[in-house]
């Protein structure tokens, strides 16, 4: 499960989409995010999927990787329906022992399972197309205006660039750690939930140290590069708008007003 770990992977491929400015992809995100909740009906399901459908395309990345991103979510997404399906009144399809499956149940569960593969997705796409040094610049620079009520902002976006680029990392290290286990005569996949439990323990302990140790050395090669926060601080390759990122920006307005129009009319029938 932790090798189809895609999150904080960048995909290295010259697609409009990556040359995008990363405030364009920021606000992009977060408009399918909430386009997902606003999304109740069939068309507009369909139009988020169609949406998200052109974005993949356009931004090269190969439907299997995506889908190997969701992988490891997949327990907690089918978990989530689960509840739905059994949790939800309405007119009941059949009855397992004190648990009816009802005809709602079966729809929300439905949506819901949609729903979180397209957030994942959605949220993927980001991440693949953004280097995290490009990530980092967006977002202090869409977040600047919080500067002005002295939160550290600068800080805030370099935490949040170093715990996406330690998460393949991370992952990395644990897949070492696993197979050295494993060769050692370890199973992972044998015995009880508790002994499965037990198991993990071996891996978790040299991950700890091993995270620990390389966040040391990443504070220690910051602070000889001289890096004392945002203050002062010059960018290389300062974020500009250009016509693409305008032309975006008309693009996720115009999908978001469709999106609104498709919920209200959902609502008035």
């Amino acid at each position: 499960m932790f090798r189809e770990m895609t999150l904080g992977q960048y995909y290295h491929r010259d697609s409009v989409i990556h040359e995008l400015d990363p405030r364009v992809k920021l606000a992009g995100t977060l408009i399918f995010v909430i386009s997902l909740f606003l999304g109740k009906s069939v068309p507009g399901l369909l139009c988020a999927t169609i949406f998200l459908a052109l974005i993949i395309l356009l931004a090269g990345i190969p439907v299997r990787l995506m889908v190997r991103g969701v992988k490891p979510l997949l327990f907690i997404i089918l978990f989530s329906a689960f509840f739905n399906l059994f949790g939800t009144e309405g007119t009941a399809v059949f009855t397992i022992w004190h648990f009816s499956v009802t005809r709602e149940g079966i729809r929300m569960a439905i949506f819901l399972v949609v729903r979180l593969i397209y957030l994942v997705m959605g949220t993927s796409i980001m991440t693949y197309t953004t280097t995290p040094n490009r990530l980092t610049d967006g977002l202090e620079k869409s977040l600047g205006f919080l500067n002005r009520i002295h939160i550290p902002v600068h800080e805030i976006a370099m935490i949040m660039s170093i715990a996406l680029r330690f998460i393949p990392i991370l992952t990395e290290e644990l897949d070492k750690i696993m197979k050295a286990q494993m060769s050692r005569g370890a199973s992972f996949d044998e015995g009880n939930l508790v002994q499965k439990a037990r198991q993990i323990v071996p891996v978790l302990i040299p991950l700890f140290v091993s995270s620990v140790r390389r966040a040391s050395e990443l504070a220690y090669a910051m602070e000889a590069r001289g890096y004392h926060g945002g203050s002062g601080r010059t960018k290389l390759h300062p974020l500009r708008y250009e016509r693409r990122d305008y032309m975006a920006y008309a693009i996720l307005l115009l999908y978001m007003i469709l999106m609104i129009v498709l919920a209200i009319y959902a609502r008035s029938f």
